[in-house]
């Protein structure tokens, strides 16, 4: 039972933020493009409670393995339009379990402390529609990637908030080594990987390019 009720109270927080997406979507008609933000940095954050609440990767395992089950049915079947209602194809709902399942399994077996898991993921929740956002405002310097839309303006956005939240969650946590060689390198990298994401794919590149960065250089 002291397994079983952490990931009780962790699935019900993930159907309630799923469950205010649907009503902002079709009670407070907010676009699909801006409640799925809310539900990625929402996702973000409450995932960040996983070391705190989770003892065993097997917990992780099950509640990432179910979501992921709701999220491929949502598709299939066209539920959770607050989240699949866009005008483009995306993975990103998709890999999101995943890499947060292999982010926790980096973390328990690297031994290289909170960070490798705090980061990639503050890194994705806050940083990725921070540069979709400037993007879409300051269209500045439009490129392509694999025939998918890019701004420079964007990748600089990604890459101050990037910075920000890595020297944010270096300091906040006690005696990380090569502190400033991990906030001049983090963010560089994550920027190059928010850049080659395309179709969604960034929720996998931008944090395992963080955690695999974390792992080089600790």
């Amino acid at each position: 039972m002291k397994e079983i009720i952490p990931l009780i109270i962790l699935a019900c927080c993930f159907l309630a933020l799923f469950g205010i997406a649907e009503l902002l979507y079709h009670i407070g008609k907010v676009r699909a493009e801006w409640t799925r933000k809310i539900v990625h940095i929402g996702t973000g954050l409450l995932t960040l409670l996983f070391p705190l609440v989770l003892t065993s990767h097997w917990q992780v395992l099950a509640l990432c393995g179910s979501f992921l089950v709701i999220l491929l049915a949502s598709l299939q079947f066209g539920w959770l339009p607050s989240i699949n209602a866009i005008d483009r194809f995306s993975y990103g709902s998709i890999l999101f379990p995943i890499i947060v399942y292999g982010l926790f399994l980096v973390f328990q077996m690297a031994g290289k402390g909170l960070i490798v898991f705090y980061l990639p993921i503050l890194i994705l929740a806050i940083c990725d529609p921070v540069a979709a956002l400037v993007g879409k405002r300051l269209p500045f310097g439009k490129y392509r990637v694999m025939g998918c839309g890019k701004s420079l303006a964007g990748s600089a956005s990604f890459w101050v908030s990037a910075l920000l939240v890595t020297a944010a969650t270096v300091f906040a946590i006690d005696n990380v080594p090569s502190a400033m060689l991990l906030i001049v390198c983090v963010p560089a990298i994550a920027t190059v990987a928010e850049a080659l994401g395309v179709k969604g794919m960034d929720n996998f590149t931008i944090p395992a390019s963080v955690v695999l960065t974390l792992c080089l250089i600790l």
